[in-house]
This record gives C-alpha cells, structure tokens and sequence, in this order.
C-alpha cells in the first residue's frame, strides 16, 4: 500500500514537498513507535498529511465547494490552513482511506488543536522535527520530542504563534485552544500538588 501511496503524491507534490513527506512518514514512525502509536499508520498520516499543499487555489476551492466545506473566518483568511483541510477531505473522499486517526491527524497538522490525541500529536511534531526541517530551533524540538511529547508541543505552539503574530498573519482559534490546553497540562504535571 505504501509504494501506491508514494506514487500517489509523486505525481501531487514537487520535489521538495514529496521529499519532506517522506522525512514526516519516517519520523511519525519513529515516534509512534518511541510512544506506543500505531507504527504503520503514523507512516501512511506522515505520507499523505501534505497531499493538497502544491494545489492551486482554484483546486482548493474547488474541493472546498464539492464537499461543503464551511470555511471559518481564519481559514478564509489564510489560504495556508488550506491544505490541512483538503488534504483531510481528499484522503477521506477520494483516495476512500476512511481511516478517522489518519484524516483527523491531517486535519490539524498545521493548526493543531485541543484534546489532540497522541496519534494527532505525534503527526504535528513529525512535520515540525522531520529530518528535512532545518529552521532555527529545530535542534530544541527535536531534543524536546525525544523526552516529553507535551513539551515538545507547548514549545511547538509557542513558536508557531510568536512566528505568526511577527509575520503579521491570521492565527486560527484552534492554535491557541491548542496552546493555552497544553500550557496547563504542563504546568500540572510540573506541580501536581498544585491546586487546580
């Protein structure tokens, strides 16, 4: 199935981005498999999670309209978030993979978002500590993902949000929902006799 896959988005993907999710597939992989996931399945998510990214806009719109996406008022004005959505869709729709961990993993690999499982959890960081990365903090995260998952992602969120807000870019809900949620598990588990 996974050679399929990989014929797949070679014909979707430039080089970079199809050599990126090959990086993402092996490093979910690693994690799930570091964290007690679903090796195999975490491969396929890390594979697929950027199917739509080199789609036009007018592919995108044109998914969006099909399937009776309703665009929230960030994602209308970020059409980056786009692809996590219908990359989501065409997994689901269109290849018929109707597996909920994998099109929910894709979903919110850019955004994230609250109650993330660890599947979803290990997907988002894959792509952020991916072998291929090469952004200034990436020796931190990919130090922190190896020791504790949940400040892997508070320092992941932190960054993502202090990158946004200094490029002046839409932040979706989601991404602080996601932040201030993790922020308390954090801060709970460094003082568990805290009163909540």
């Amino acid at each position: 199935m996974t050679d399929k896959l990989k014929g797949i988005i070679r014909e979707k993907l430039d080089d970079y981005r199809y050599n990126h999710s090959l990086c993402v597939a092996d490093e979910a992989r690693r994690l799930a498999n570091k964290y007690g996931s679903d090796a195999d399945k975490a491969y396929v998510a890390g594979l697929l999670h950027d199917i739509t990214k080199n789609f036009s806009t007018e592919e995108h719109l044109k998914l969006i309209d099909d399937f009776g996406i309703i665009l929230s008022d960030a994602e209308k004005g970020s059409a980056k978030l786009w692809h996590a959505i219908t990359g989501s869709v065409y997994v689901d729709k269109i290849l018929n993979i109707a597996d909920k961990d994998i099109i929910s993993a894709i979903r919110y690999h850019t955004t994230a978002k609250s109650d993330m499982t660890l599947f979803e959890k290990i997907i988002y960081l894959a792509d952020f500590t991916s072998a291929d990365r090469n952004y200034p903090d990436v020796g931190v995260m990919r130090e922190l993902v190896d020791i504790d998952l949940h400040k892997a992602m508070a320092y992941s969120l932190g960054y993502t949000i202090r990158d946004l807000v200094e490029k002046k870019s839409v932040i979706h809900p989601d991404t602080f929902s996601a932040y201030n949620q993790i922020m308390q598990l954090v801060k709970e588990e460094n003082n568990p006799n805290e009163v909540k």
